[in-house]
């Protein structure tokens, strides 16, 4: 590291500390004394986007925590939860250990998610990345969210496990 006083090409590390994404050094010039701060981040390998129109991209973890916080816009969710939702999908694309990754790859992982997380904001994420045609297959999208959303309420976690709920429902039905 050269000194940005002097130029002189050695230093040496008095402090070191961890810091949010990387480490920060204290540093003082062994030829002049003045002491200066450098800060060191791990720089991930480059990840690229393969579009639609095969055109390709660096990944922006921007575009995409915008994308998410579209979705989830005015819906009553914890803060911080779409941060949380992008650093997920991030880690698990670097996960991958793949360089080139097809945006239908990332926009199934967004909308996995979303859907278990709210289906207002899945719904409307959805309408933009599947690019609904028409009023119907919207509307065959939000019938089979009924369905699964009255199988398994989204603010109520069930008491019994699923295999212990059968015969419950069954000696419900006899009573009839």
């Amino acid at each position: 590291m050269n000194c940005p006083y002097c130029g002189h090409y050695d230093s040496k590390v008095i402090d070191s500390r961890d810091v949010n994404d990387g480490i920060r050094r204290r540093r003082q010039c062994l030829q002049c004394g003045s002491r200066f701060t450098t800060y060191e981040r791990l720089q991930t390998a480059g990840l690229f986007v393969i579009k639609k129109d095969q055109r390709r991209e660096e990944f922006s973890r921007e575009k995409l925590l915008s994308g998410i916080r579209k979705a989830c816009e005015k819906r009553p969710l914890p803060s911080g939860t779409a941060d949380k939702l992008a650093d997920d999908i991030e880690a698990e694309l670097y996960h991958l250990g793949k360089i080139e990754i097809p945006t239908a790859v990332i926009g199934d992982m967004v909308m996995a998610r979303l859907k278990s997380l709210d289906h207002i904001a899945y719904l409307r994420f959805a309408s933009v990345y599947r690019e609904f045609a028409d009023i119907t297959t919207l509307k065959e999208e939000i019938d089979s969210l009924a369905t699964t959303a009255a199988v398994h309420p989204v603010d109520q976690l069930p008491l019994l496990p699923p295999e212990e709920m059968a015969p419950v429902k069954s000696r419900r039905r006899g009573r009839r």
